[in-house]
């Protein structure tokens, strides 16, 4: 399959430095895309990412600074070898071992989304730290508090210098520096992508998870990312008291019990699932979807079938083959590579 290849100021995958090394700096980041990838939403011209800027991203990612006892970083609920999501808690955990809730969500291909968190509370990419900085069960920080704390420290002052040409920044900038780190963590090398370019070929098993896949999954989980971004009732309860889900943002009584619909990349890293962590395996999931479906008012209509029965009927041989395919989503090289890592 042919491959696009495009400056860094109009789309984002795979990391190539341009120019040399005294000057990189100055020199945007180009970047390899597949064609089959929806187009990105992030406006790449308004924050191109350099090198230093990168860095200087992945520093605050690390930062424990950024929360009021200096404690927490976002890392420790997105962990770099589990596609940035948390493996041990349901709920994330915060400042004063304080529990959230929800589940952390995994960070990955978010330039190519519009919307963030489980509520979708958030609408661009620069404002995502801005949540958890400031939850209150979180980092329980202000803005303008951590971008004082990195002002006054020298390792940071260095850095601004290289990518802002200053010793300091505002809040804006503290925000940019943190998007030229999300922004470039991509996955797309599992191997369903590499059967897409033809360097791999699908077993009977994975062949069959896939045509299941897009008849029973594919009109909430498709796109590159696999998932349409939509906000959706998938039956999880009968009423909301606990968590309202995007009816928190919207007020509206129409999206009441409603929540992002997740990528399904990268689901064998990315346990436990669902916004509260009800469940710890793919199977569990599987087996809500059909016969564990509950009515409610915002109920999506699709888990409604002809007959009024609720639900996604499956076999057990249809579930194991489904499984066998969502293991292709596994993208082995985004969780081991260390460009993402902690640099200290």
């Amino acid at each position: 399959m042919n491959r696009v290849f495009i400056l860094l100021t109009i789309s984002i995958l795979f990391i190539v430095a341009c120019g040399n090394d005294d000057d990189q700096s100055t020199n945007y980041w180009q970047v390899d895309v597949p064609e089959y990838f929806p187009e990105m939403v992030y406006t790449i011209e308004n924050n191109p990412v350099t090198k230093e800027g990168f860095e200087l991203g992945r520093m605050l990612f690390y930062e424990t600074r950024l929360s009021s006892d200096n404690t927490v970083s976002c890392a420790n609920c997105h962990q770099p070898y589990l596609a940035f999501a948390d493996p041990v808690h349901v709920f994330s955990v915060g400042v004063n071992n304080q529990k959230g809730t929800r589940n952390a969500p995994p960070i990955f291909n978010l330039a190519f989304q519009s919307h963030f968190f489980w509520d979708g509370g958030v609408n661009h990419v620069d404002f995502i730290p801005i949540n958890p900085i400031m939850n209150k069960l979180e980092m329980n920080e202000s803005i303008s508090n951590v971008v004082k704390k990195v002002n006054e420290l020298p390792e940071y002052q260095d850095k601004f210098k290289q990518v802002f040409g200053k010793d300091s920044v505002n809040g804006e900038e503290f925000l940019h520096a943190f998007s030229q780190f999300l922004v470039m963590l991509v996955s797309d090398n599992a191997y369903y992508d590499q059967w897409m370019q033809g360097k791999y070929e699908l077993n009977e098993a994975e062949l069959r998870g896939m045509k299941l896949y897009e008849s029973k999954c594919a009109d909430c989980h498709g796109t590159a990312l696999f998932t349409d971004g939509s906000f959706r009732n998938n039956g999880l309860d009968a009423e909301f008291s606990k968590d309202l889900g995007r009816a928190i943002i919207t007020e509206y009584a129409g999206d009441e019990g409603k929540f992002k619909v997740p990528t399904l990349r990268n689901l064998a890293y990315t346990a436990p699932y669902m916004h509260d962590g009800r469940f710890e395996t793919l199977e569990e999931v599987l087996d809500h979807y059909d016969h564990r479906v509950v009515q409610s008012a915002t109920l999506d209509p699709l888990l409604v079938q002809a007959n009024g029965e609720l639900g996604i009927p499956m076999t057990d041989q249809e579930k194991s083959d489904i499984i066998a395919f969502l293991h292709t989503l596994t993208d082995r090289d985004f969780v081991s590579d260390s460009r993402f890592f902690d640099p200290n």
